[in-house]
């Protein structure tokens, strides 16, 4: 692998771990603090800065903010971390913010996410890997993103949501509950509007397995009883399916938080 290539119009403060592979193009800059693993590559007009790592391979598009100080009223100067994990594609205009003390002291993106032009993580978000965020999508603070999950154009998640693991948010939704794994949210406020079935059927979900969610899914959102009752009897009934009980740990995990719910019991 080559030495890091670094434009001449590009600034890269002493102290910046740089791996092998990495280009820094025209107008970037790269903090002291920054590491960058094998084969990053910042196209132009990149800025790199706070307490940052980014995985091997990622490519950063221009006018990405990474690493800069959150935008937190109550952050003073911790010293809190960005992790990004490898093979990222990060576009244009792209903000990713740092962790305060307040909630962990880092944020953290798996592999293999798309973030598309303009959209934003908040401090303190966890977010999986495969994940792939539409352009304009606005992650609040606090938030905890599943594998697979996606969201998208224009979308909104609020603070503290969590968004359940191969779970689909539509375009111009604004999620204010938890979203189970496997669920479809749509509209603005969100309501679960089934199960992401064509998600399930690309990433190679078995038919016995996609037909066990949705009747585990009508059996949850049913008129009957409440929620909590409802996940004892699905929980019984489906102890030996693992997808299914994903969905089931994933509620009672939330303890009284509220559930990203169908408008008129469940849909198919």
């Amino acid at each position: 692998m080559a030495s890091p290539k670094i434009h001449p119009t590009a600034i890269v403060e002493d102290g910046t771990n740089l791996a092998d592979g990495v280009i820094v193009g025209p107008f970037s800059i790269v903090g002291a603090d920054v590491t960058l693993g094998e084969g990053v590559e910042l196209k132009s007009h990149v800025v790199v800065t706070g307490r940052t790592t980014v995985g091997a391979r990622t490519r950063i598009f221009p006018f990405a903010s990474i690493g800069h100080q959150p935008q937190d009223l109550k952050y003073k100067g911790e010293p809190s971390t960005l992790t990004i994990g490898s093979d990222c594609l990060i576009r244009e205009g792209v903000t990713l913010n740092p962790g305060t003390e307040g909630g962990g002291i880092q944020t953290t993106i798996g592999n293999n996410c798309a973030f598309l032009a303009n959209s934003h993580v908040g401090h303190d978000c966890r977010v999986g890997n495969n994940v792939i965020f539409s352009n304009n999508v606005m992650l609040a603070g606090h938030c905890e993103i599943g594998d697979f999950v996606i969201i998208g154009g224009g979308a909104a998640v609020i603070q503290f949501a969590r968004v359940g693991a191969h779970a689909f948010i539509g375009g111009m939704s604004g999620l204010e509950q938890d979203l189970i794994p496997y669920g479809m949210a749509l509209g603005n406020r969100a309501y679960l509007s089934g199960l992401n079935i064509v998600g399930l059927q690309r990433r190679g979900f078995s038919r016995n397995e996609i037909h066990d969610l949705r009747r585990a899914y009508r059996l949850l959102f049913a008129q009957e009883g409440t929620l909590l009752e409802r996940v004892e009897d699905v929980a019984e009934e489906f102890k030996d399916h693992p997808t299914v009980m994903e969905i089931i740990a994933f509620i009672r995990a939330g303890g009284k938080r509220s559930m990203c719910t169908p408008k008129n019991g469940a849909d198919s």
